[in-house]
């Protein structure tokens, strides 16, 4: 496989028959690189979310059981966007998590995400959401996720190729 065969824009995909969403990306990084990136928060702040928002992380704690908490701010209109949830299990090869937006507290997500090696130094990752409902699941689709999930891996691939990941 060829790096023009690579998934680097993210493949965001609705299951027909279940409230799922399922995201694959590869990224030019090992698993541990991947994890490190979506369990620190001083590293997941820098990436996560559309290029217009800045992330303040509220509350951090990645370890199974653990819970987080974090906010967007837009740059040009100064408005917030909270979210909050609960790590389920935290290993280096799987995360699950909880994910909701602050904003519609009762349209709560379960999300797994898991690191398959591809070689020649690229990762893929895995992710579903299972959310309650087909409303909740098209909300989501509908929120500007797309953007946000791709600006914000656009960002991760330039923390990775500048060194601020780690090895």
């Amino acid at each position: 496989m060829t790096t023009t065969d690579r998934l680097t824009t993210a493949a965001i995909e609705a299951d027909p028959e279940l409230p799922l969403i399922r995201i694959t990306r590869d990224f030019r990084a090992s698993a541990a690189q991947l994890f490190r990136a979506h369990t620190n928060p001083e590293i997941y702040s820098r990436w996560c979310g559309p290029k217009s928002l800045d992330t303040r992380i509220d509350h951090w704690d990645a370890r199974t059981g653990g819970s987080w908490a974090f906010t967007t701010i837009d740059r040009a209109t100064e408005e917030e966007y909270s979210f909050h949830g609960c790590f389920h299990e935290v290993r280096e090869d799987r995360l699950v998590q909880t994910f909701t937006f602050d904003g519609w507290p009762d349209g709560v997500s379960l999300d797994t995400m898991t690191f398959e090696d591809l070689g020649d130094g690229w990762t893929r990752m895995h992710s579903t959401s299972l959310l309650d409902s087909f409303e909740g699941r098209a909300a989501m689709l509908e929120s500007g996720m797309e953007v946000g999930v791709n600006e914000g891996y656009e960002k991760l691939d330039a923390l990775l190729e500048g060194g601020s990941v780690g090895g």
